[in-house]
Parts: C-alpha cells; structure tokens; sequence
C-alpha cells in the first residue's frame, strides 16, 4: 500500500503536469485568436476574387466557349489527394479524425489510382507507417501558414491536372467551426465545376454552388468593372489565383481548428488533473488518519497494560 511519501509525490508530479497543461492551453488560446483573424480576412478576398472571376466570364462573348485547362472535366482514373493534418499532437483527436476520414477516402475510390500530398507531420508519418502512395510532402506549414505555401501546393495541383497525372485533385482537411466543433471536410479542388464561376450566361444555377462566395453570384456581374485586358485574358489569369485562394482558406482552416482542437484538449488534461488532485489528496488524507489512529490505539494499549 502507499505510503504518505509515495502520494506527495504523486501529487506533485501531477501539480506539475497540471501547469505545464495550463500553460499550453493559454498558448494554443492566443494562437487561436490570431488564426481566426486570418481567417476571417482571407474570406472577403476569397468572395472578391469569385466576384471578379464571375464578371469576366459574363463579359465574354456569348458565342466564344468558356475553355480553361482546369474547367476541363473528365473521367477521374488518377485522383490526387491532400491531407492538410498538424505537425504536433497533443490536439485530441484532431489528425485521427483527418487521417480516418483519408481512410474512407481511399476505401470509396479503391477502384481508382490514388497519390497522397501529406501536409503536416503527422500525415506523413502515419502515410509512411501505413505504406500508402505518398506523393508529396510539406513539413511546418500549419503552425505558421503562409500564401508561398498555399502558392506552392496549388501550382503542384494544377501541373499535375494539367499534365494529366490527376484527373482530380481533392483537399482533406478539418474546417473551423467554432471553438469545440471542427468539421471534416473533403472539398473537390480540380477540376473547378463550371456552375462555380458562372457568370451571366449561367444566371440560374450561378448560386447553386457551395463554394465561399458563391452566394454573390447573382451580383457578380452587375458591378460595372472597367477592364484593361480582353475579359478571357483576365479570366484565364484569375482561375489559378481562385485555386490559390482555396488551397490557403483550406490552410488557414485547419490552422485554426488544430489549435481549437489544441486548446480544448489541454482544458480538459488540466482539470482531469484537478480531479486526480483532489482524488490523491483524498486517499492521502485517510492513509494519516489511519496511521495516527493506529499510533494513538498503540499508545493507549501499551498505557492499559502499564
């Protein structure tokens, strides 16, 4: 049985893992707050960019047919999918959650080939683990998310659709919600549906999509834009910067929510710690009360027999 020394000790160690859980949940919560300011300033960007995307495609003749390398739809045989997970833990079940439903991922489409882009750590050590197609990887993007990265990932993307190594390219990723709720998400990035940038000649399905933004559609072509270039010259120039635009929302989503997922992890390590506390504290008290009435009941008998 332990003694009064084994549950001090006890105790303190749990103290002190108690305040390195606090510590990190006020890290991971002002790292929240940040995030979510990007967050929502990516967005407007992201409506704007749709706006003006839509509006150059109404503009162009009715007559001329809407052709872009990334608009081009065709049977998905190679699909390209990125798994945008963290590069810590100790975020409950943040990448498990991302990591299964990339499991289901490759369980729907066993039928079709499959390369994996591991953003984050931890996808690529479970990938590796698992030997599954690991085409790619980015390490220490999350934790600090910036535009080059996105930049980065969506000029792969698009050279492999391009190229013909994908015929689509789907994004994996936990979106923020709010600060307990995160939402698994797997989006299709390429190729872009045709009802996305619809413009004047798509008027009643221009707003069907799901896509940010795609609530404006209907306003999209009735700000009177004044255009130096031909509009499919800036049409072709904005699809990229859209995919660009996506991948970085998709980043700074699953920054947020990995630090959301973070924070509401180490709350709950810190008061599973106050409970282990006051539970050790408890059985300590009544180990002392046992030994002093076994001292007292021994003082008491050896005075009888005196």
């Amino acid at each position: 049985m332990p003694n009064l020394l084994d549950f001090r000790r006890r105790i303190r160690s749990v103290k002190s893992t108690q305040q390195i859980t606090r510590a990190m949940k006020f890290v991971a919560a002002a790292r929240l707050r940040r995030a979510q300011d990007r967050v929502v300033a990516a967005r407007p960007y992201a409506r704007q960019i749709l706006r003006v995307l839509r509006s150059a495609e109404g503009r162009m003749p009715r007559d001329e047919e809407v052709v872009h390398p990334l608009l081009a739809m065709r049977p998905e045989v190679k699909v390209m999918a990125i798994v945008i997970a963290g590069d810590r833990g100790l975020c409950g079940a943040f990448n498990a959650n991302v990591l299964r439903r990339t499991a289901e991922f490759l369980r729907e489409n066993a039928e079709k080939k499959i390369e994996l882009v591991a953003v984050g750590k931890r996808a690529r050590d479970t990938m590796r683990r698992m030997r599954l197609p690991l085409k790619a990887e980015m390490i220490g993007v999350t934790m600090n998310v910036k535009f080059d990265d996105a930049k980065e990932l969506a000029e792969m993307a698009s050279a492999a659709y391009t190229n013909g190594e994908a015929d689509a390219v789907y994004l994996i990723f936990n979106e923020f919600k709010n600060v307990m709720v995160q939402r698994l998400v797997v989006n299709r990035l390429l190729p872009i549906e045709a009802e996305v940038v619809a413009g004047r000649r798509h008027e009643s399905v221009g707003h069907a999509s799901g896509a940010p933004g795609a609530a404006v559609g209907a306003q999209a072509t009735e700000v009177d834009y004044i255009y130096e270039q031909p509009p499919k010259e800036i049409f072709d120039r904005l699809v990229p910067r859209y995919v660009e635009s996506e991948v970085f929302r998709a980043l700074l989503e699953s920054s947020a929510a990995e630090h959301a997922a973070r924070m509401t992890a180490m709350d709950a390590a810190t008061k599973n710690a106050s409970d282990l506390i006051e539970s050790l504290t408890l059985h300590m008290n009544k180990v002392r009360q046992a030994a002093i009435t076994k001292e007292i009941i021994e003082v008491v008998s050896g005075a009888a027999s005196a």
